[in-house]
């Protein structure tokens, strides 16, 4: 049996942050209800249209956030749903929300609400701001409450360019990773005390979080460098290089004398550079320029896979650079299970990243359409065939 069998979630959310937490929990068997508003169901549904996604007839970045979910099709804005609404709460475990405040009161689903109705229940919320202060109402996609407003994109360009743009669910992940971390440490508490809680994150203070390094040099007053590119960097031994054949790699070589040396043995330099202008650390840095120019030359002379075993005898600390259909094909990735085939679709896709010692994630079923499970969530909430067909006429359930 799985780790998580027999908790049972509520996804009560949109987009990414939010109910990637309760992906987490179904890789490991809890069971998740997702709540869709009908007719179009969570606008998530619909990234892969925006423009400059990449193109497909799949809805992709819904087969990955919401496998293994069952749908229900419900309009909080019906009268007949706050009923349904109510044995939903009761029923869970654990609710996810990232619902603004204003509509969390309109609903009436706000922890001081929902409490009262189970006194057990987990209640995770993740806002784009937090949730006091003056931008506590303003929402927040991960581009600009995590990305942006942490000072992420302000660092990533080069000298001379702009800020780059961060790709889809690039803060949102990370994010539902910090959800997944509060729920565990609730539903611990739960086990000791019997009682539910309330656990909150942010976009924004998981982008701090994430920039947390830079952020302290702020609060230190510390001296930065003036910004270069990969041409005339700060330290070329942090830096990319690209191999005979057409590939990049990346040196992170931080300990300056041991590295150093074991670079240099890697390219047939024996112990050091032939040229003295690199003989310390200091001198490499002023003459960054010309070290750059001769590792280009070293570096094209050989293919990624010949470096590769070249710096592994050496010990040299470098990554391969590769692109996205690279990295789909990553055998590594493989082998350690990052990537999992569907249960009932011709697609693999990507698994959260915690592994457990003697559990196994559960093999990933397809995310569900709009409503698909409607009248089975009733149905298992009490409701018999005639009240679901009254909650269908009416318009407050669909599927």
């Amino acid at each position: 049996m799985s780790i998580l069998a027999g908790i049972r979630v509520l996804d009560l959310a949109t987009y990414i942050a939010a109910p990637a937490a309760a992906t987490v929990m179904s890789d490991f068997g809890a069971e998740v209800i997702k709540v869709e508003r009908p007719p179009y169901g969570d606008p998530y549904r619909s990234l892969t249209l925006v423009p400059g996604m990449p193109i497909s007839k799949e809805q992709y970045c819904w087969l990955l956030d919401s496998r293994n979910k069952k749908s229900i099709g419900l309009d909080l804005s019906a009268e007949a749903s706050a009923e349904v609404i109510g044995k939903l709460v009761c029923w869970a475990d654990v609710l996810i929300t990232n619902f603004q405040p204003r509509q969390l009161r309109k609903f009436h689903l706000t922890y001081e609400d929902l409490e009262p109705r189970n006194g057990r229940l987990i209640y995770a919320s993740v806002t784009g701001y937090g949730e006091t202060g003056e931008d506590a109402d303003k929402p927040g996609y991960d581009a600009t409450a995590y990305w942006a407003r942490s000072g992420l994109m302000a660092l990533m360009h080069n000298a001379g360019s702009d800020p780059v743009q961060s790709p889809a669910g690039f803060g949102d992940h990370p994010t539902s990773m910090a959800l997944f971390g509060g729920i565990m440490m609730a539903l611990y508490q739960r086990e000791k005390t019997g009682k539910g809680m309330k656990v909150t994150t942010s976009l924004m203070a998981n982008g701090a979080w994430a920039n947390s390094c830079q952020i302290q040099t702020a609060f230190v007053q510390a001296e930065w460098a003036v910004r270069r590119n990969r041409l005339y960097p700060n330290n070329p031994l942090i830096n990319h290089y690209m191999t005979r054949d057409g590939q990049r790699i990346l040196f992170c070589l931080l300990e300056p004398e041991r590295d150093w040396h074991r670079l240099c043995e890697a390219l047939g330099w024996q112990t050091t550079a032939p040229d003295p202008r690199f003989h310390t650390p200091e001198s490499r840095r002023d003459n960054a320029a010309a070290l750059v120019a001769l590792l280009d030359a070293e570096i094209a002379k050989q293919t990624l896979t010949q470096w590769g075993k070249v710096f592994r005898r050496h010990e040299v600390i470098w990554g391969q650079v590769p692109g996205i259909h690279e990295v789909a094909n990553d055998p590594v990735m493989e082998q350690q299970g990052v990537f999992m085939e569907m249960e009932d679709a011709p697609w693999r896709t990507v698994m959260s990243p915690i592994d457990i010692a003697g559990e196994k994630k559960i093999r990933p079923r397809l995310a569900p359409k709009v409503g698909q499970h409607s009248a089975e969530i009733l149905q298992l909430l009490g409701y018999e065939e005639e009240k679901i067909r009254q909650l269908q006429r009416c318009g407050a359930v669909t599927g």
